[in-house]
């Protein structure tokens, strides 16, 4: 029985391409041993019980970014991790750590570099992250979701593995052009069976500007015969325009029917939303937040470069441009099939398969090594 232990967290984007793998190696291994190690105050406090996995945490220790009495105090605390983490790997017997980042990331890789455990890294983002650059220094086995992705393993490149995706989104692929999938969706939604549909997907973050420059033009998309489904995140507060055709949900707990649904998306260009609109060849325009260190535009250049998604800065988002631009795309069926075919082409959803498979070539490699 193979003990695996999987760091990572904070944010969705961590946190859900652990819970990707951790279905998969369930699936594939039913015996196997999941540990999911994160912090108290990340979404995997609530994600990852709720998934049926065991969480063990530990102190959420931020690298310091300047001089005071934080950073005088972070390198015994982060000793003091690192040895919980080891003792955590000994105690349970783990055979392999897996990180995706975050905080609880850099400790382990550490600790499973301490204890002579194999560990993988896998990076979501076009632009790494501080705790897996520093991790792949220790380890040749990195994935990455992107090709270009500056990151490289001790002594080996980087292996693109593309994006560890949900089941529902996995299976999604062979389904979604299907018409009976489509109507099906839409009817969820309480929308019209065959009025051209545009999905918008705010997001909690950052997404202010984008909420409010789709929603402002309301009138004028339902008027050109367009229907519009808004999922436009909890954190940020979007007032409905009232306008018949235009359905605006707080969030969303099926974005696999939401995906289904639409012709075109407006969305954010998080890591795993541009993996799972490119992979299931769903024509987008992206607007990456503007703040940050860039990655979103990053995470999004491949399927754009690809003909697949378009990108587009928020002060863009002006009634001028729908009217003149996201209207006649989306009411261009032509553009759009092409654009559907090209983001086919530059995604993909196998890669929670893919990470498996490099998981289990360290693990090989390890059983092999002179004790």
């Amino acid at each position: 029985m193979t003990v695996y232990l999987l760091a990572g967290g904070g944010t969705a984007g961590h946190v859900n391409p652990l819970l990707a793998l951790a279905d998969r190696i369930r699936e594939a291994e039913p015996d196997a041993e999941l540990i999911v190690l994160g912090t108290r105050e990340g979404l995997e406090s609530r994600l990852v019980p709720e998934r049926g996995y065991e969480l063990q945490t530990i102190a959420r220790l931020p690298f310091p970014r300047r001089p005071g009495a934080y950073a005088l105090r972070f390198p015994a605390r982060y000793r003091a991790a690192v040895a919980e983490v080891a003792e955590l790997i000994r105690t349970r017997g783990v055979d392999v750590v897996v990180g995706f980042g975050g905080y609880a990331a850099a400790p382990a890789y550490r600790a499973a570099g301490r204890v002579g455990v194999p560990y993988v890294i896998h990076e979501a983002n076009a632009r790494p992250g501080l705790a897996n650059r520093w991790g792949a220094r220790g380890t040749p086995y990195v994935a990455v979701a992107f090709a270009g992705t500056p990151i490289r393993g001790r002594g080996a490149p980087a292996r693109v593995t593309g994006m560890p995706l949900r089941p529902e989104i996995e299976r999604l692929g062979a389904a979604i052009d299907e018409p009976q999938a489509r109507a099906a969706a839409r009817e969820h939604f309480g929308l019209h069976p065959d009025r051209r549909t545009l999905l918008v997907t705010g997001g909690s973050l950052g997404a202010r500007a984008l909420n409010r420059g789709i929603s402002g033009s309301a009138r004028e998309l339902i008027d050109a015969g367009a229907q519009v489904l808004h999922i436009w995140g909890g954190l940020t507060e979007l007032e409905d325009p009232g306008v018949a055709g235009y359905t605006v949900l707080p969030y969303c707990d099926r974005m696999d029917l939401a995906l289904t649904a639409c012709d075109l998306a407006v969305s954010r260009a998080g890591a795993a939303t541009v993996s799972e609109i490119a992979g299931l060849g769903i024509p987008a325009v992206f607007v990456p937040y503007a703040s940050g260190n860039g990655e979103q535009r990053l995470n999004a250049a491949g399927v754009v470069s690809a003909g697949g998604a378009r990108l587009v800065r928020d002060g863009e988002l002006t009634p001028d441009w729908v009217r003149d631009t996201l209207i006649p795309l989306l009411f261009d069926a032509d553009r759009l099939a092409e654009m559907a075919r090209r983001a086919r082409a530059a995604g993909a959803l196998d890669g929670t398969a893919r990470l498996y498979d490099l998981v289990r070539e360290a693990l090989a490699a390890h059983e092999k090594e002179p004790r």
